[in-house]
């Protein structure tokens, strides 16, 4: 995989303006379109988006995306309340809490697949573990758990005194973790370090030598030299996470899709918000490349391309 992509963000900064120059036929865009185009959500997609945003106007200079990362719940917010014409989403949006919302306000949306992501379990390197399993792991992050030494856990895990670093509440990573692992979605243990920011965790755990923390797998790649791996054990044996087991699901439960929700009446009414969707479905795999994030597989991006059609009434 490509290094990927290095971002300045201003400090206290929620979204990110790109700007850029250029044009091209052949890569779902148009160089005739101008205008703004809002996304914002997930921060595990932020660098796949933001990829995006960078190649589609390097050939739209006249359009202005701009990339924020509040966290999957975040952006749901904002999208249904009409705020933003794409939502970054590292989960599938909720029925019981988000859907309803989104009707009240009239948002009508499509989900659209854009790549793979497992999330990593990780340690500072001086706190060896190999591996752990599912049950291992529910005991250490479930609510009311009493674990205060890693010890604790058996199977030969080492001696050190619990310290945990995991996405805040508004994170699809912090939902779809919490209910993979400990049965209901919010379901956790509430004295460990939380972060909306997946740097911030990455380096909370890199600083301190008995952390142990979990975020998206590209972030693990990125800092692969900082942070030990730590293999998931969901009942066939230990599994570490990779392109491949990634994407055959061999790494499970961890393993999950990575979406664009698109409001569709910003995808009929404006020209910019449906040529960016559509430069991100035909560049999905040189995006998720340039940001480190796992691609799509063939089959998977035929459905994306099914989906999108589908919405544009094509």
């Amino acid at each position: 995989m490509q290094k990927r992509l290095i971002i300045t963000v201003l400090a206290g900064a929620l979204a990110l303006s790109v700007a850029a120059c250029g044009s091209s036929s052949d890569s779902g865009s148009t160089s005739s379109v101008s205008g703004a185009v809002a996304v914002d959500g997930s921060s595990t997609v932020f660098p796949f988006a933001q990829a995006a945003a960078e190649g589609f106007q390097g050939e739209n200079p006249d359009v202005k995306i701009t990339v924020g990362e509040s966290g999957t719940g975040g952006g749901f917010e904002k999208f249904c309340a009409g705020e933003i014409d794409i939502a970054d989403a590292s989960r599938p949006i909720d029925d019981a809490d988000e859907v309803p919302i989104c009707k009240k306000n009239n948002v009508e949306y499509a989900q659209i697949a854009v790549a793979n992501d497992g999330i990593a379990i990780v340690t500072n390197p001086d706190l060896k573990i190999a591996c752990l399993t599912t049950d291992q792991l529910n005991q250490l992050w479930k609510k009311g758990s009493t674990v205060s030494n890693y010890s604790q856990l058996g199977s030969g895990t080492p001696a050190g005194k619990v310290s945990l670093y995991g996405p805040g509440t508004d994170s699809g990573t912090f939902d779809f973790f919490t209910e993979e692992i400990n049965g209901e979605k919010g379901n956790t243990r509430t004295d460990y370090q939380p972060s909306e920011d997946d740097n911030v965790l990455v380096q909370g755990v890199e600083g301190d030598k008995t952390a142990l923390g979990y975020f998206g797998f590209s972030y693990y790649e990125t800092n692969a030299d900082k942070l030990n791996l730590v293999g998931v054990d969901g009942g066939d044996g230990c599994i570490k996470p990779s392109v491949e087991t990634i994407q055959n699901g061999t790494y499970k439960p961890l393993s999950r899709m990575l979406y664009m929700y698109v409001n569709t009446a910003s995808l009929a009414d404006k020209p910019q918000v449906k040529a960016f969707i559509d430069y991100v479905v035909a560049n999905a795999d040189e995006s998720a490349k340039t940001a480190q994030i796992v691609p799509l597989t063939a089959a998977q991006l035929t459905e994306a391309k099914a989906a999108l059609s589908k919405a544009e009434g094509s």
